[in-house]
């Protein structure tokens, strides 16, 4: 395989300016280059990249990604780490469905009024006083 960035890219769904991106911050490799310069990648980078865009999609953030390439490249290595970072992942996804859950709730108490007037309006008073919210976060 001698793709070039702009196939690399088709192939992937991730965005030529991502690509180089990855390139700079160390997650995908400096690619092999021909002698006119031109990017050019294998089957290794593919599945590479496959993996960055599908942890992205989990939403793991890039130090997380490094450190699961890392333990990627090193199969024979106990996969507890691994568990470990996406426990670490999972827990503050739960905390942001929590927080949602609470903004949720609390827009949809600020909707249900009845429209009359604007000194009435549940939405302009919780906006005033956030001492009026259901949750003291969101």
């Amino acid at each position: 395989m001698n793709l070039a960035i702009g196939d690399l890219s088709r192939q992937t769904g991730v965005k030529i300016p991502t690509i180089r991106y990855y390139e700079q911050i160390g997650l995908l490799p400096s690619p092999v280059r021909t002698e006119g310069q031109q990017r050019r990648y294998g089957s290794a980078e593919v599945r590479r990249l496959n993996f960055i865009r599908h942890a992205r999609e989990l939403g793991f953030e890039v130090d997380a990604i490094r450190q699961l390439l890392g333990l990627a490249d090193d199969p024979n290595r106990c996969c507890g780490e691994a568990h470990e970072i996406t426990k670490a992942h999972l827990d503050e996804v739960k905390d942001k469905i929590a927080r949602l859950t609470a903004l949720r709730d609390e827009l949809e108490t600020m909707v249900a009024c009845d429209n009359r007037r604007v000194s009435e309006c549940r939405i302009i008073e919780v906006l005033a006083d956030h001492g009026q919210c259901q949750h003291a976060q969101h």
